[in-house]
Formats: C-alpha cells, structure tokens, sequence
C-alpha cells in the first residue's frame, strides 16, 4: 500500500469523521489526492462513508452507522451545542433551546429534525414538544471522543450571526 494511503487511513481512523478536506490540511496532500485516497480505501471496506446533512464523514469501519451519524453531528458546533444541552437537561422544548443557546428558532428547528432523521434524538407526542436524545449513554460516551472542526464552527458562526439579522 502506498505510504499517502496508510497515512489517510491511519488519519481517519485517529479522527472519527473527518471530512476529506481536513485530511488533506492536516496530512499536506492536495485535495484531489485525498479523495482518491479516500475513495480506495472505502472501496477496499478500509475506511467506511457516512453522508450526513449534505457532507462526507469517513470512519474506522468499527463504528456502526449509528455511531457514524452521531460523530458527525457532534464535530459540528451547534448540533454538539444541542446535544451537549439534551445530554445535561434531558428532554427539553425546542423553544427553551433556542432560548439557551440564543439561536433563531429555525436553526433549531433544522439541527433538531436532521438529529432526528438520523435518529440521534427523538421528538415527543406531547404538547408543548420536547426533544431527547435517543441514546443517552451511548452519546454521552461520544461527546468526550471527538470536538468539532475550526472550519464547521466558522460555518456555525457564520449562520448565527446571519440568524441575528433576520430575527
């Protein structure tokens, strides 16, 4: 195997869900080479692919798709903001999180139906709704693996401020 190869793989593996352009910062190999690499190594069931909200994540093919979609949510900045809050209060109104987390009620409303789709927390039949994560343990044990990237809470930032524009 080639040695650019076994660094992406050996990359990947110590950052669960890196997006390609951070391996190709964090490895200095030009973007092109990263998704080439990146590419054959899924092909060979080396590394797995989990596309979440628009973006590739790559992974240790250890972790189940579960774990892969929670990992992704969690480098991102608010979508970590809201599990981490789910995590400390447990079941909470989605108004209550915009509130703490002073974010329009529409990003919340988007960050909470993508971790439901993906199944990361689930919405109560209850009025008024609240949301909870799915499996509190599990993602609990996540929180402390990965943190989000300088280039998603840039993203995060960015669309809070836009946020504060339109309220």
């Amino acid at each position: 195997m080639p040695d650019t190869r076994s660094r992406v793989r050996d990359h990947v593996r110590e950052t669960p869900g890196v997006h390609f352009n951070r391996v190709s910062r964090e490895l200095g190999i030009a973007t092109g080479q990263a998704q080439y690499h990146l590419r054959r190594l899924v092909r060979d069931d080396e590394v797995a692919v989990e596309r979440v909200a628009g973006r590739a994540h790559y992974f240790d093919p250890t972790f189940d798709p579960w774990e892969r979609r929670a990992i992704a949510f969690l480098r991102r900045e608010t979508a970590r903001a809201i599990l981490l809050r789910l995590h400390a209060e447990g079941a909470t109104p989605p108004s209550v999180l915009a509130d703490d987390l002073d974010l329009a009620r529409s990003t919340i409303s988007w960050h909470v139906s993508n971790l439901v789709d993906a199944g990361i927390a689930e919405k109560s039949a209850d009025r008024p709704m609240t949301v909870e994560l799915a499996r509190p343990e599990r993602t609990a044990e996540l929180l402390d693996a990965v943190s989000p990237s300088l280039p998603d809470r840039i993203v995060d930032r960015f669309v809070r401020t836009v946020d504060t524009l339109f309220e």
